[in-house]
């Protein structure tokens, strides 16, 4: 694979679409690969967020673009994908799908609402940003896909039989694109995190009870930051990992290969 860009480590002269890039882990990597030398574009359905995070990356000197976007919807992502289109000039070097929900419950009080709504925020937006992608990516001669992923799709979290469904199927997704698109010079990868410190689970995380359950279950003892997910996101972006495709790292802390510890070890 060629250096794009001039260096193993840098993303100079690449560029990418972040969805999702206004909070939490998104806009980590977002920031993550403008620093790195990417220009980014990025969406959010909140108009008024998206443009106060434009005018504090443009004061940081970072290069980045936006719209307004809801990727559960079909008509909006292909909108989406004909602006990045037309900024980047028909190509497309990095693809982040970042966006995802989750509404916590047991099996049996899910209601087909939930059901569709977690398939098409998740797992249907994803393959579909991913096909519209695909002639952008393959354009640049040298494309990069992220899925961020979750925990959710490798183990068993109660409250998340929906959930991880759709991360189960990222997964596998990543796999499959992964050997079929290899010979368009696109690679494809995944990044599974465990509880990262984000506004979103900052409630949960609140709960003194629940964080020492998770503390408890994961070997390093804490919770994630969100630098520590874009920093894996970002490395599986640069050319020093062209030979990395179709894997999906988990970002946990150890969490999902901890078993039974007896006391004292």
């Amino acid at each position: 694979m060629a250096k794009v860009g001039g260096s193993r480590w840098s993303l100079n002269r690449l560029v990418a679409l972040v969805t999702g890039g206004t909070y939490g882990i998104g806009h980590a990597i977002v920031e993550e690969l403008c620093e790195l030398g990417a220009k980014v574009y990025t969406c959010s359905r909140n108009e008024s967020i998206l443009n106060e995070c434009l005018k504090k990356w443009t004061d940081k000197g970072l290069q980045v673009k936006g719209c307004v976007c809801d990727v559960s919807s079909k008509e909006q992502r292909v909108q989406l994908m004909e602006k990045v289109s037309l900024e980047f000039d028909g190509k497309l070097n990095i693809l982040i799908n970042n966006v995802g929900t989750n509404i916590w419950k047991p099996t049996t009080e899910y209601t087909g609402e939930d059901y569709a709504l977690m398939m098409a925020t998740n797992l249907e937006s994803s393959f579909h940003l991913s096909q519209l992608a695909h002639p952008l990516l393959k354009s640049s001669g040298a494309g990069s896909i992220v899925f961020l992923s979750s925990v959710a799709g490798l183990v068993h979290l109660s409250g998340t039989s929906i959930y991880g469904a759709t991360k189960g199927a990222m997964n596998q997704l990543t796999r499959n694109l992964a050997c079929e698109w290899a010979k368009d010079g696109i690679r494809v990868n995944g990044v599974a995190p465990w509880f990262i410190n984000t506004p979103l689970v900052e409630q949960v995380l609140g709960d003194k009870e629940f964080l020492e359950g998770v503390i408890s279950r994961t070997p390093l003892k804490r919770p994630g930051e969100v630098e520590e997910v874009s920093s894996t996101v970002a490395y599986l972006c640069l050319p020093a990992a062209s030979y990395v495709t179709g894997q999906v790292i988990a970002v946990d802390g150890g969490f999902t290969v901890y078993g039974f510890q007896q006391p004292g070890y």
